[in-house]
C-alpha cells in the first residue's frame, strides 16, 4: 500500500520531487521504458499502486488521472539496440535520464525505483520496490508501462506472428516458440537470446507438437 507521507517529507524538505521507474528490463523484444512525474504538491492519486498490480484497463484510465496530476512528467525509451550495447541495466537508467529530460523541468529531488542512482546529476535516494511506497515512483510506473505496451501493440501490428500484444514482449513460451520457428525480429534483442542455443532440442520438440514445424 502505498505512504502518502512518503513524498510529503522529501517535498517538504526539497520542493520538486520527481519518481522514476522503468517498465521493461525482462523482455525479448522492444524497448525499456521509463517514467518519471512530479506530482502536485498535496495531490492523491485515488486507486494508484504498482502498475504490476494493476488491470490494463486500470492502468489506462489511470494515465490521464496522473498526467492532469503533475507538475511536469516525462517518458523515456532505450531501444533494443542500445539494450544490446550497453546491457539492460545501463539501458534502463539511460531511459529513467531520458525521462526526467522529457519533463521540460528540472527537479530537486530525485526517487529513484530499486537500487541504482548511477549517472544522474540530480540529488537522489533510492527506494527498493518504491512503486508499492511512493505515489511518485507509483505514478511514474504506470506512465512507463501504459507507454511501453501502447508501443508493444503497434509492434504487434508492423511484425506479426510473434503475439507482441498478447505478452508485450515478455519470455513466454509462445513467443519462445515464435522466435524459434520464425527467426528474431529486428526489434528482438539479441543479447536475449541465448535460449535459441542453449534449449535448441526442447523448442525443436515444442513446436513441432505445436504443428508449428514438421
Amino acid at each position: 500500500m502505498l505512504d502518502l507521507n512518503f513524498d510529503l517529507q522529501y517535498q517538504n524538505k526539497y520542493g520538486l520531487v520527481c519518481g522514476v521507474d522503468e517498465a521493461g528490463r525482462g523482455p525479448l523484444a522492444g524497448p525499456v521504458a521509463a517514467g518519471a512525474c512530479i506530482l502536485k504538491p498535496g495531490a492523491v492519486i485515488e486507486g494508484l499502486d504498482d502498475s504490476k498490480k494493476l488491470t490494463e484497463k486500470k492502468r489506462e484510465a489511470l494515465y490521464d488521472v496522473i498526467v492532469n496530476s503533475c507538475v511536469a512528467w516525462g517518458v523515456g525509451l532505450a531501444d533494443e539496440g542500445e539494450i544490446d550495447r550497453i546491457n539492460i541495466l545501463e539501458a534502463a537508467l539511460l531511459a529513467m535520464r531520458r525521462a526526467i529530460e522529457a519533463t521540460g523541468v528540472r527537479p530537486d529531488f530525485l526517487l529513484i525505483d530499486g537500487n541504482q542512482k548511477r549517472g544522474f546529476t540530480i540529488p537522489a535516494e533510492t527506494v527498493v520496490k518504491g512503486d508499492g511506497i511512493s505515489q511518485s515512483i507509483a505514478a511514474a510506473s504506470v506512465l512507463a508501462k501504459v507507454t511501453r505496451d501502447r508501443i508493444m501493440k503497434k509492434l504487434d501490428s508492423e511484425y506479426p506472428g510473434y503475439g507482441f500484444a498478447r505478452h508485450m514482449g515478455y519470455p513466454t513460451k509462445e513467443h519462445k516458440l515464435a522466435v524459434f520457428t520464425l527467426g528474431p525480429s529486428p526489434v528482438h534483442r539479441r543479447s536475449f537470446l541465448s535460449f535459441l542455443e542453449r534449449d535448441r532440442e526442447k523448442l525443436e520438440r515444442e513446436a513441432k507438437e505445436a504443428g508449428l514445424i514438421k
